[in-house]
């Protein structure tokens, strides 16, 4: 199983990662703000990533950390 990191206080929620996840397990959080004001990307379902990394390539801010 993957592990997924997030620098949330980064995240301007742009939801390129959410698109480019092919498990479809990443969304922008709703029930969040960052310190800059966005809602951050976040993972629902932590064992079902498969260590792909797209989310990770996509991020033009480069919050996501895979480790597998």
């Amino acid at each position: 199983m993957a592990k997924l990191t997030f620098k949330t206080d980064n995240c301007k929620g742009c939801a390129l990662c959410v698109d480019a996840c092919p498990k479809g397990i990443l969304r922008i959080a709703t029930d969040k703000i960052n310190k800059k004001g966005h809602h951050p990307a976040e993972c629902v379902d932590m064992e079902k990533c498969i260590g792909c990394a797209s989310c990770a390539m996509m991020c033009p801010d480069c919050i996501i950390k895979v480790e597998r």
